[in-house]
């Protein structure tokens, strides 16, 4: 047996072990997280102890198969930021300490995160973000206002990007935290969106404290810990579904199957088309999991992730052109109804949102074509003066 399919038998013998000694439908979902967190089945390319196996990262997909194939919880669903984001960068840029006290409760999503990156002026030119973390004994006191905030409301902890030196350029004068949202200078505020929810936030930071022990990477090195957040949450949302047939189209395929009354020709043909489009964006998170091995979530990245979020509008609008009138209800105004995000509807609206989350489309062309395909920049006026100096709307 070669080194690769020895490995391979080991995660899959493993998540067929987890399942079977942690029934999904009657073991909690923290036992059960925390049993798979135990197992190094958490994040299959981490060490042993951190949640992983040490094996190639492209062999996680079997483990998830065989846990959503068993009815496990999806981590990721529960905390995205968390699963998706905070957890490559702790492991990425943490010490040892800080790795041990933090990746287990977010994996077993009983510590929820956000991540505090945009603001009101500082959404799609991040590097220009005006929050002040200036240094205060053991520490830094930080102050400013972060914005479109995703479950800051629920958060434990934060992954904060905060401006250190106002007189270096833009990109230079950043350093990175994890900031605990109990903090009394923390300041949540929902906002109402399309769906009726209150998902996104603003967050006011008024003198919030961070000890110096939870700054990951170096003073000014801020940007450089970003990229690795960034690369793998938008490798995250864009890696396809798990398996043929499952997530948004998934959702289409079912429709289509519990409505004959409402089908026709030409609805069948974008179903089809819908599809096809589907089985690609999996195979090819498939095939960049494979490729990318134990390197780095890259640039490559925002691929699966434009394409994915551009999926999901057109699949939650096929939906919505199958019900026909029927679909222009939405009961979310209607009151709190559990129910209401299993909708069509529901989803029809939030997908107007992966467009936007993540890195705008406009910006992940801009990735792609300077950084993958080597394309010219465009020009940046602002590259080489210092912060201070760069006017700000």
């Amino acid at each position: 047996m070669t080194t690769a399919s020895a490995a391979e038998h080991l995660v899959v013998e493993a998540a067929r072990q987890l399942v079977a000694d942690h029934p999904p439908d009657t073991t909690g979902t923290a036992d059960f997280l925390g049993a798979r967190f135990d197992a190094g089945l958490a994040w299959v390319h981490f060490p042993r102890g951190s949640g992983g196996l040490g094996v190639a990262a492209g062999l996680q997909g079997a483990v998830d198969a065989i846990v959503t194939q068993a009815g496990g919880p999806d981590p990721f669903a529960l905390n995205p930021m968390g699963y998706g984001m905070a957890g490559p960068t702790l492991m990425a840029h943490a010490d040892a300490a800080l790795q041990r006290r933090l990746l287990r409760p977010l994996y077993t999503c009983e510590e929820i995160w956000c991540q505090l990156f945009s603001e009101p002026g500082a959404g799609s030119d991040l590097a220009g973000l005006a929050t002040r973390a200036v240094r205060e004994g053991d520490g830094w006191r930080v102050t400013g206002q972060k914005v479109w905030t995703s479950k800051a409301h629920q958060a434990r902890w934060a992954l904060l990007l905060a401006r250190t030196d106002p007189d270096v350029p833009k990109h230079r004068g950043l350093t990175y935290f994890v900031l605990d949202m109990r903090d009394p200078g923390v300041e949540v505020r929902p906002l109402r969106q399309l769906t009726g929810d209150s998902e996104f936030n603003e967050v006011w930071l008024r003198d919030a404290h961070v000890p110096d022990t939870r700054r990951l990477g170096d003073v000014g090195a801020g940007w450089r810990v970003a990229m690795t957040t960034l690369m793998n949450e938008r490798t995250a949302i864009g890696g396809g579904s798990i398996a043929r047939g499952t997530g948004a189209i998934g959702d289409a395929l079912t429709l289509w199957r519990d409505r004959p009354d409402l089908r026709d020709a030409g609805l069948r043909d974008r179903l089809v088309s819908l599809f096809a489009r589907a089985d690609a964006l999996r195979l090819t998170g498939m095939r960049h999991a494979a490729e990318r091995g134990e390197a780095p979530a890259g640039p490559l990245g925002s691929l699966g992730k434009l394409a994915g979020a551009e999926l999901n509008q057109s699949v939650y609008e096929f939906c919505v052109d199958l019900l026909g009138a029927e679909g222009t209800r939405f009961p979310g105004y209607e009151g709190d109804d559990p129910g209401v995000q299993d909708s069509v509807g529901w989803k029809f609206l939030r997908s107007r949102a992966n467009t936007i989350e993540g890195g705008t489309s406009e910006i992940l062309r801009s990735i792609l074509a300077e950084r993958v395909l080597g394309l010219p920049g465009d020009l940046r006026v602002d590259k080489d003066r210092p912060w201070r100096e760069v006017p700000r709307g």
